[in-house]
Parts: C-alpha cells; sequence; structure tokens
C-alpha cells in the first residue's frame, strides 16, 4: 500500500476549518481517482509535550506510489489540491510513501 498524509495545522478559525473540511474538502477529495481509504483524526493531535500545533491529520490510501502519482496529478486531484487554500490557512504539510507489513 501507499499513502499520502496531510498534516494541518491549526488554522485561524477551528469551526470554520472543520465545517468547510467536512461539507466541501472530503467529498472532493473522495472523488480522486485510485483512492481507497481516506481517513482523519478524532480529538487532539498530541505529542510527548502536549500540543503539537497539529489541528488535523489526513491519511489517504492508494495501492502503489504510482497511483499516487496518477491521482495527484488527475483533474480531480488538482482540484483537491487547489482547494487547500480555500481552507487550510495555518498550512499543510503533504507526505507520501509505500508502506510494508512489519
Amino acid at each position: 500500500m501507499a499513502k499520502l498524509i496531510a498534516i494541518y495545522k491549526t488554522p485561524k478559525d477551528k469551526q470554520a476549518f472543520d465545517a468547510y473540511y467536512a461539507s466541501t474538502h472530503i467529498p472532493l477529495a473522495k472523488t480522486i481517482p485510485g483512492l481507497r481509504g481516506y481517513d482523519i483524526s478524532a480529538g487532539p493531535v498530541d505529542g510527548p509535550a502536549g500540543d503539537t500545533g497539529v489541528h488535523l491529520v489526513a491519511t489517504l490510501t492508494f495501492d502503489t506510489m504510482a497511483d499516487i502519482m496518477s491521482a495527484l496529478s488527475s483533474a480531480e486531484g488538482q482540484a483537491a489540491a487547489g482547494d487547500l487554500a480555500n481552507f487550510a490557512d495555518g498550512g499543510v504539510d503533504l507526505m507520501f510513501f509505500d508502506t510494508k507489513d512489519v
């Protein structure tokens, strides 16, 4: 499996972020071709020292890295990426990688 992780930093207005993310961004992202799974963090994103400055973590699962690259270059992937500017005013880090069972 391959994963795309989106780490959203704390936005200016958490309630507005959450409402937009749920009503607009999730449905948009779910149209991305090749998407096999999509989950998000629930509640605070803490670290050993407490607050991390991270509001939400989304994990999107694909079969392969090639599928992620194809998804990102698709019209749906471009629309989802372009939508980030509409709500992620705290910033977002995107990471993608292959996984293996251990």
